[in-house]
């Protein structure tokens, strides 16, 4: 069995000092990349994930003409369908055996979008989920600009404002199907999810206990360590910790000093380093929040003495950190397209 991924856990509910806590999560962000958030039940209660898992099980099993009819737009909101999505196209040999649903903004608490009449009644509920996860997103955000000395603090959460205009942010509902139910994958070869690094600033990651699959790249750049759901220490949380992972467009803005860390989902079979305790012989759910600032904010280098003396960059092997884009949707755009290549094909 693999070891399992070295992630800290870290608590920023509020109940200590917040300057240390704020230190804790940008050192952290910096050498890992990926970070477990003690979900306490303080920021997004148990019982919210749980109504959210349970809506994304029911939209996952809406008729298929009804997932067809919100198909993924360039917008990058709707339905993917199982190998529609391919993370990694250098590598893959087919496209991911995963589902997907992207929601983006919603306006006076309406979806801006087509959803499936299947799950039209929870539209509220939906709305209510993302905005939990904004929240959190925008405390993060103060925390890192605390933690990184940014002038001013706040600098990282004001760009991240709805007020201040529209954002590529996405909740997205996953689902991956058991490997019994995708028999035309090589359990060897293939991937549910691709190898890749996210495109925002940052991702909040829910996972159910007992659902495998998670893997992150290690420094080495060659060994793939698995990430339990449920770390030890957490076992008697409210829910398993939120995991919070860096993504390139927050890297890129600090000059790389802030770690994008490469990820994958797995059929976690034999020699493929499960975590005991966790299988894919269910269907595995997850949620991710991907947040964005708003897509006119300029990607120059941010106020921060050390972001401005750090010389280490992170473009070595991602084309995705260099810096060849002006703004926050150009960043975002730049990732779609490399991703949904049968999208851009087809309407280009």
């Amino acid at each position: 069995m693999a070891q399992i991924a070295k992630i800290p856990v870290i608590d920023i509910s509020g109940d200590g000092d917040q300057e240390q806590v704020a230190k804790e999560l940008v050192e952290a962000a910096i050498e890992h990349g990926f970070i477990y958030i003690k979900n306490t039940g303080k920021d997004i209660p148990a019982d919210a994930i749980e109504r959210a898992f349970d809506l994304s099980k029911k939209l996952f099993k809406a008729p298929l003409e009804e997932k067809q009819a919100c198909t993924i737009q360039k917008n990058n909101r709707g339905w993917s369908a199982m190998q529609y999505e391919t993370l990694d196209p250098a590598t893959q040999r087919v496209g991911d055996f995963k589902e997907a649903f992207n929601f983006g903004e919603f306006v006076d608490g309406k979806a801006d979008q087509p959803i499936p009449p299947t799950i039209a009644e929870e539209e509220d509920q939906i709305n209510e989920f993302r905005e939990l996860c904004y929240q959190l997103c925008l405390k993060i955000n103060t925390l890192l600009g605390i933690g990184l000395q940014v002038t001013p603090p706040d600098f990282f959460r004001d760009a991240h404002l709805h007020s201040k205009g529209a954002s590529g942010t996405i909740l997205r509902f996953l689902y991956y199907p058991p490997h019994t139910e995708t028999p035309s994958a090589d359990r060897e070869a293939d991937v549910r999810a691709g190898a890749h690094s996210d495109y925002g600033s940052m991702t909040l990651l829910f996972r159910l206990k007992g659902q495998a699959g998670l893997e992150i790249l290690t420094q080495d750049g060659k060994t793939w360590a698995p990430v339990p759901v449920v770390p030890p220490g957490t076992e008697n949380d409210p829910s398993p910790p939120i995991l919070l992972n860096i993504g390139d467009l927050l890297s890129y803005w600090t000059n790389g000093l802030l770690r994008s860390t490469v990820h994958r989902v797995v059929f976690p079979g034999p020699g493929k380093g499960a975590v005991e305790g966790e299988t894919d012989t269910e269907p595995r759910y997850s949620m991710a929040f991907f947040c964005h600032p708003v897509g006119t904010t300029p990607l120059t280098a941010v106020p921060s003495e050390r972001v401005r003396s750090y010389n280490g960059g992170t473009d070595e092997g991602n084309p995705y950190a260099e810096r060849k884009v002006l703004t926050a949707d150009e960043h975002l755009m730049m990732r779609l397209k490399a991703s949904y290549l049968q999208l851009y094909k087809d309407k280009e």
